[in-house]
């Protein structure tokens, strides 16, 4: 059920967010007087106490949330932080409000509720949520709410939209994916990019680090300088990108996902079979050992040049920063490196690939060494 607030309907509240940055503080992140203009309101965005403006932020869709469903993303995220939830928590948390109420505490809409949903989460007191009048309370909802998906199975490794069906047992179970992406920038705008999760656990010294588990539940696969970029001129049907790995490097899956293949792909020029027993050339075609794994929303990643034959099988479900193959530089390479390629709408051919460099970025885990 959606519907408009009216302007000037939230009161002056003050909720206070403790993360680290930079400077390995507690840093206060404050929400106050939100019924002014979203103009007025500075979001905590970064170290040195950088402040990011909600109705200036450059995040897609972002800009269009109003200061009401804000706070109320920020009284998620506070909850989620005094119960010690990872970040990916957060954003399930996050998207399935969005889906659920827009982020929006909606009271009793009478012919229009859905049987007795209330709240963030229409979360209903007929089937043992709470009361009424706690189901309206944000910072009751968030908690229940976390409390239930804490009890999912392995849910850090888990599709977003199966975790928050677990939670929630909706009748539209594929409603929540769609909600991630802007779940992500909603995270990452109210804490600074300070939303990014090691192993699972919140970062414990500084800002974000290359090769940490960003609250989106993506990760860069190594940490290692981009050689080579996507398509360049000089390299048209180069489908991703190069990163300059030492061999021996582990190798990372980049989200939670199925493995969908593994191959030795190596061939001389005139054809004949070269192999992944040794070391390739640029004179050899072929990826050399790979693997793809296919994620959440169809995206597929391909991760080539490998040492060896891959850690896992085809079939595995794979966490996200679990270690899948070491570096090498097996088929068409010139020396060790991982070839990281992201393919859209299951589509695993050229035409399905884009640049990794900015869905990366966006995902909150950019690739390259983090120089």
């Amino acid at each position: 059920m959606r519907r408009r607030i009216r302007a000037g309907y939230l009161v002056s509240m003050v909720v206070t967010l403790s993360l680290l940055c930079c400077v390995g503080g507690a840093v206060a992140f404050f929400l106050q007087d939100l019924s002014s203009s979203v103009n007025n309101a500075a979001f905590g965005a970064g170290c040195g106490g950088k402040t990011v403006n909600v109705q200036m932020a450059n995040l897609p869709k972002l800009s269009q949330l109003s200061d009401t469903q804000m706070h109320n993303a920020a009284i998620i995220i506070g909850v989620g932080q005094q119960m010690k939830v990872p970040a990916r928590g957060w954003v399930i948390a996050i998207a399935t409000a969005l889906q659920e109420s827009d982020l929006i505490n909606l009271p009793n809409l009478g012919g229009r509720n859905d049987h007795d949903s209330l709240g963030l989460f229409q979360q209903r007191p007929s089937q043992g949520w709470g009361t009424a009048q706690q189901i309206m309370d944000p910072q009751y909802s968030s908690t229940k709410f976390y409390e239930h998906l804490l009890q999912v199975p392995n849910w850090m490794s888990r599709a977003l939209t199966d975790v928050a069906q677990a939670v929630q047992r909706s009748a539209f179970p594929d409603a929540y994916a769609k909600h991630e992406p802007l779940a992500t920038q909603v995270v990452n705008a109210l804490t600074g990019g300070g939303a990014r999760a090691a192993a699972g656990s919140l970062a414990q010294s500084g800002c974000a680090q290359p090769g940490e588990i960003a609250a989106s539940g993506w990760t860069a696969p190594v940490v290692a300088a981009i050689i080579s970029g996507f398509r360049t001129p000089d390299r048209p049907t180069h489908d991703g990108v190069d990163l300059g790995a030492s061999r021996g490097t582990p190798i990372r899956a980049a989200a939670a996902g199925v493995v969908t293949l593994i191959r030795c792909q190596a061939y001389t020029a005139a054809g004949t079979w070269w192999g992944c027993d040794q070391d390739g050339s640029p004179a050899i075609l072929g990826c050399g050992w790979y693997l793809e794994i296919k994620h959440a929303n169809n995206v597929i990643t391909r991760y080539c040049h490998q040492l060896r034959q891959p850690l896992v099988t085809v079939g595995q479900l794979v966490a996200p920063g679990q270690v899948i193959g070491i570096v090498g530089t097996t088929g068409n390479s010139s020396g060790p490196h991982l070839h990281f390629e992201v393919h859209l709408n299951g589509d695993r051919s050229s035409a399905g690939a884009i640049d990794p460099v900015p869905f990366m970025r966006d995902k909150g885990a950019p690739l390259g060494n983090g120089k």
